[in-house]
């Protein structure tokens, strides 16, 4: 073939997005296909400029998808455009799967969310809490005893005390190698991380502040004691199997290794370049982490978002009651929550008030994000669930994953009959 040929052709695919089956008039599902083209053409823009390398955009609709596109380049190195089926690192987009797993065991009667952590871990009985050192010690922290156990509510709001590693008592966590989310590394089973994870004092009192951290991995372990399976077939089972979401897991075979998008990243001159890559396809393959380590693809994940829109049901596949599903986005953690739109629910942001935010959106939806970039939003009263799906980290700065969002919603309009 004609070298000019085949170069014209690679960059045509590159500028021209590749498309899943899409809504043919997004006008009948209230939006304004010359407005959903202002999205199409800030990501485009964000690849040209060599901000990202590429994108896959889901927008759905009352269930039906009017966006479902790749956008620039999966692969910069192979020349490989971005394609609809690509699988991404999900990081902690992982929690609102983990989340669910102990729903779907509360609604079987198997626990209490105000239970005791300890009950089935006892590991985490008698915790202690580090606090800061009174001025003149030669000490960094001390510890006291916390004021009540660590309730299985406390882990699905992050206000149980854990961090990611840091507080009073970060250079012990760090001794003992809690520093970080990724767990792709270890040649460990979760329970082994956890039971070791209980042994360090909290930083902070149960209940009382909102801390990010290893919650969601606590719970990932409480699944496999009360259930009696490991993390990964729970979830194989129950949840991915149900919901038909074949490409969904916590390592690869390879058979499916090539459609993993590999990280990028800006550095500090603001270059986008290739980042590190886990250990997703030859790593140990043995710590399951429920709070960030999924993979997944839009379609997929975009399957559970549906799943919640419907009030836990999708395509006869009921995971949760329409009640579980409400308290999940109900606001648990009052003002505590500082970030995004200063409310959380169990897994995820909740949005409780769109002035006091300040940004495009609507009362009642929710979502989250992860550390490689996406961001997911589901709005039960707009009956949208939209994903923007990519691997960035570093992300330099970059503001498309929150951008999304306002450009989702300014292309809502009164649903037509026409076009």
């Amino acid at each position: 073939m004609n070298f000019r040929i085949l170069l014209a052709g690679l960059l045509f695919s590159v500028m021209q997005p590749v498309r899943a089956a899409e809504a043919a008039s997004p006008e009948k599902l209230g939006f304004s296909g010359e407005r959903l083209q202002r999205l199409d053409s800030v990501i485009q823009a964000q690849v040209e400029q060599k901000k990202i390398a590429g994108v896959v955009l889901y927008v759905a609709r009352e269930g039906k998808a009017v966006r479902h596109r790749g956008y620039g380049m999966g692969d910069l190195e192979a020349g490989k455009p971005m394609t609809t089926d690509a699988i991404f690192r999900i990081a902690s987009m992982s929690k609102a799967v983990t989340t669910t797993a102990i729903m779907m065991l509360y609604e079987e009667g198997k626990l209490m969310l105000r239970d005791p952590v300890s009950n089935y871990i006892p590991e985490f009985k008698n915790s202690m809490v580090a606090v800061a050192a009174p001025d003149g010690s030669a000490e960094k922290f001390v510890t006291v005893k916390a004021k009540r156990p660590i309730q299985i509510r406390d882990l699905l709001t992050h206000t149980a005390g854990l961090t990611y590693g840091t507080g009073p008592a970060a250079e012990l966590y760090r001794q003992a190698k809690f520093t970080g989310w990724y767990f792709a590394d270890r040649d460990e089973p979760i329970g082994d991380v956890i039971k070791r994870l209980a042994a360090l004092p909290l930083n902070g009192q149960p209940g009382e502040v909102y801390q990010y951290g290893y919650s969601t991995d606590v719970l990932g372990y409480l699944v496999e004691v009360i259930s009696g399976m490991p993390l990964d077939r729970f979830f194989a089972e129950r949840i991915f199997g149900p919901l038909k979401m074949n490409d969904t897991s916590f390592f690869l075979p390879p058979e499916k290794a090539a459609r993993l998008v590999p990280v990028y990243g800006i550095d500090a001159k603001g270059v986008l370049g290739r980042g590190d890559q886990g250990d997703f396809v030859t790593g140990p393959r043995k710590c399951f982490s429920g709070g960030a380590g999924l993979l997944s693809t839009a379609g997929d994940y975009a399957r559970l978002l549906q799943m919640f829109l419907n009030e836990g049901e999708l395509d006869g596949a009921r995971l949760l009651s329409p009640k579980s599903v409400e308290l999940m986005r109900a606001n648990h953690t009052g003002t505590k929550y500082a970030g995004d739109t200063g409310a959380f629910g169990l897994g995820f942001w909740v949005m409780p008030d769109v002035g006091a935010f300040g940004e495009l959106g609507s009362v009642g939806s929710y979502g989250w994000g992860s550390a490689y970039f996406p961001q997911y939003v589901v709005d039960p009263k707009e009956k949208i669930v939209a994903l923007l799906m990519t691997q960035l980290r570093p992300a330099g700065g970059n503001d498309l994953n929150q951008k999304f969002k306002v450009m989702l919603y300014q292309a809502l309009i009164p649903p037509s009959a026409g076009k």
